[in-house]
């Protein structure tokens, strides 16, 4: 896939360009003189084959999202910017149009909740919250937080009668259900950058690999398929199937 990586503005005075850029949208420029603006990045550099001052400042026009329009708008007004529109809103969300000391169009833009929303880029506010999470039921709260803390070495904390097992990046909810009924798929997957040697160290501890009909596995449980990952599977106290896979 291509990007688009950077942009580039070329001027006549690129010093007085870049530190008001800094000034105005409150970014340092890195070592090699770029200024990172989410997912793109800005350079100005000097160039003698342009003018004092842009001569089709609407052929090309740098859009900042802010995620506070009138708060970026108030601390442009206190640099003293020229304005070609002021803040406005438009429907879609606030727009406010200004001009940068070579004459370059700029515009500040803060989409609204509900144009995010219609287009798939945030999830309704009572959504709004911490980073999700999955769980899983077990019949035996203390049998499951011995397995997954001696045998597979996880940090795991318990709140209210359920289990939290930290894993990088997360967490897994583990809660007790009466009438457990264990899933029929793999709830858990653990990718090891060693799956023999991780399947000794379970072995080890006890743990038994389990072995599916049509599915051929070494001697040790771990299918080596040409097309797959190397993976083999097994069981918490639950009867809950997780895996180790490489």
């Amino acid at each position: 896939m291509t990007a688009l990586g950077s942009i580039l503005l070329g001027s006549a005075n690129p010093r007085r360009l870049r530190d008001w850029y800094r000034a105005a949208f409150r970014c340092e420029p890195r070592d090699d003189g770029f200024i990172d603006y989410g997912g793109v990045s800005l350079l100005i550099d000097g160039r003698d084959d342009v003018a004092k001052a842009t001569a089709e400042p609407g052929r090309v026009i740098l859009n900042f999202h802010v995620e506070d329009a009138r708060a970026v708008a108030t601390h442009l007004d206190q640099l003293g910017v020229e304005w070609l529109a002021r803040l406005e809103d438009r429907g879609p969300g606030l727009f406010a149009t200004l001009v940068d000391p070579d004459g370059n169009y700029v515009q500040i833009i803060e989409m609204s909740e509900q144009y995010l929303i219609s287009r798939g880029v945030k999830q309704p506010r009572a959504l709004h919250g911490a980073a999700p999470f999955s769980g899983f039921s077990v019949d035996d709260i203390p049998a499951a937080k011995a397995f997954y803390t001696d045998v597979l070495g996880l940090k795991v904390t318990e709140e209210h009668g359920m289990l939290h097992l930290h894993l990088d990046g997360g967490q897994i909810l583990v809660y007790p259900k009466e009438k457990h009924v264990p899933a029929e798929f793999t709830v858990l997957n653990f990718p090891v950058a060693d799956i023999d040697a991780a399947v000794d160290e379970l072995t080890a501890r006890g743990v038994t690999f389990l072995r599916y009909e049509g599915v051929p596995a070494d001697e040790k449980g771990i299918v080596r398929g040409e097309d797959g990952p190397q993976i083999a599977w097994f069981t918490d106290p639950a009867g809950n199937v997780l895996s180790v896979l490489h």
